[in-house]
């Protein structure tokens, strides 16, 4: 039976976050008893390397027998990410193209995310709501895709810096989806947000790092070529720079969604509208934690 999800919280209106310390309290083990990390960590990021022979960059999103899947390579550098917990209230998606909620209910438990149209029928409304309520000057909600990553599945966590969309794919993507509406809607702001969850949380395994957006320069960012088989699009790898500061948010739980704003077309806010993230292997992850399960759905905002 679907239930209404309760109006959401912002994280940063909360009366008392998480401490953000690495003691561990009552609130600060799982389900299994084991400790969840908190606090600053450094950990490994695969950033972009390119090419050897100068060529394009670019991956196939199913792989070709006997073609890599990719041309370009990994450079794994160490950087400090900050915890997200107890100082939410300094980031916002036009400041730095995230945000935080808390306290979300929804009418889905983890089993039903197991049925791609229960997905639909139930959490994709939930996801709508919260976008409508939260983003400022949003009019329009378009759902247009979700991926679910487990352990044991196809969709296992991407360790690998990127950004979903670019200026050029972000546009395709309207005209993809609203081939008819195209010309006009491309006329107003239009932004892409993904709204990313764990389904068995908290998180202890593979946590989700963000990079601040105005730490990220445009020349940090590389167009890839992502192609489909009817059909090429764009992600965006990342380069390392010093001057990037990273964070994660951590212990996420069931009730807490993380907005991830890929594309803005508003030129005031647009140069801060892409956030760079990856999922990282926390080197303080207690033995026998079970790997994370999560949902990312992407939607075309417009307004």
């Amino acid at each position: 039976m679907t239930t209404t999800a309760s109006l959401p919280t912002p994280a940063h209106q909360l009366s008392d976050p998480t401490p953000t310390t690495s003691d561990t309290t009552s609130s600060d083990v799982n389900y299994q008893g084991l400790p969840i990390p908190r606090g600053p960590v450094t950990a490994s990021l695969s950033f972009y390397k390119a090419p050897e022979d100068g060529s394009p960059p670019h991956n196939y999103v199913e792989p070709l027998p006997g073609v890599p899947q990719r041309n370009w390579g990994d450079d794994w550098t160490k950087v400090e990410l900050k915890d997200l917990r107890g100082q939410e209230q300094k980031f916002t998606l036009d400041n730095n193209a995230f945000d935080t909620y808390q306290n979300i209910k929804s009418g889905l438990d983890r089993d039903g995310f197991a049925d791609d149209d229960a997905v639909k029928r139930v959490y994709y409304p939930e996801v709508e709501q919260l976008l409508m309520k939260n983003v400022q000057g949003a009019q329009r909600v378009l759902l247009f895709d979700h991926t679910i990553r487990r352990p044991t599945g196809n969709r296992n966590p991407v360790q690998r810096v990127h950004i979903d969309q670019t200026p050029f794919s972000a546009a395709e993507r309207v005209k993809f989806h609203l081939p008819d509406e195209a010309e006009q809607l491309l006329q107003g702001r239009y932004r892409i947000i993904n709204v990313w969850r764990p389904l068995n949380g908290p998180v202890m395994g593979s946590p989700l790092a963000v990079a601040d957006s105005q730490t990220v320069r445009d020349g940090d960012l590389i167009p890839i070529e992502h192609r489909y088989p009817d059909r090429n699009g764009q992600t965006a790898a990342v380069a390392y720079n010093p001057g990037q500061k990273w964070y994660y948010w951590s212990g996420m739980t069931n009730e807490d969604r993380l907005l991830l704003k890929c594309f803005d077309s508003d030129e005031n806010v647009g140069q801060w509208g892409r956030v760079p993230h990856t999922a990282f292997v926390d080197p303080r992850t207690p033995e026998g934690a079970v790997g994370r399960e999560s949902i990312e759905v992407r939607a075309l905002v417009f307004g």
